[in-house]
């Protein structure tokens, strides 16, 4: 019942804290002697972002905070999900575990629908749906690639497949 009633809370104070930490480790990393973008930039870009949006959660929260107790109050919260948020967290290690061996392409083309189908409603699972995941599955993966590739010439990992494109 504390979780429903703060949790929004508790988790953008949490994510504050690690969008600072990650901004400040980024500077850790050495400067790149070839081009003005090192390794530094993307993990200092996504920091920010992560700062920035957990910050208006924090103060979207507390500004809801009273309304936010008497509706959990009012009405008591169902059993959450824990079976999905398992499933999860096992498809994310498997995930971050093989890429490296096989590959960002390959691992994130299973990775992608398996998660988006583990996430989705009962009624977003039929066929037609499981068509669409799979397309929006091949377009990111591809985008990303080509946007790590060529845009911030950054090298993702290979794996059993090499790909020169």
């Amino acid at each position: 019942m504390f979780f429903k009633k703060y949790g929004d809370i508790v988790i953008s104070v949490f994510f504050m804290a690690l969008s600072a930490v990650m901004i400040y480790a980024a500077t850790l990393l050495p400067k790149s002697k070839v081009m003005e973008i090192g390794p530094d930039f993307m993990p200092t870009v996504v920091g920010i972002a992560t700062l920035i949006l957990s910050t208006a959660l924090l103060i979207i929260s507390l500004k809801n905070l009273k309304t936010r107790i008497a509706e959990v109050d009012a009405n008591p919260p169902a059993d959450s999900d824990y079976k999905r948020m398992l499933i999860s967290l096992i498809l994310i290690l498997v995930y971050v575990f093989a890429l490296k061996p096989m590959g960002f392409i390959v691992t994130t083309l299973v990775y992608l629908p398996i998660q988006m189908y583990v996430l989705a409603d009962a009624e977003h699972r039929t066929r037609k749906d499981i068509i669409v995941l799979l397309v929006i599955d091949v377009i990111f993966t591809i985008a990303v690639f080509f946007l790590f590739r060529y845009g911030f010439k950054i090298v993702l990992p290979q794996g059993i497949f090499t790909i020169n494109l």
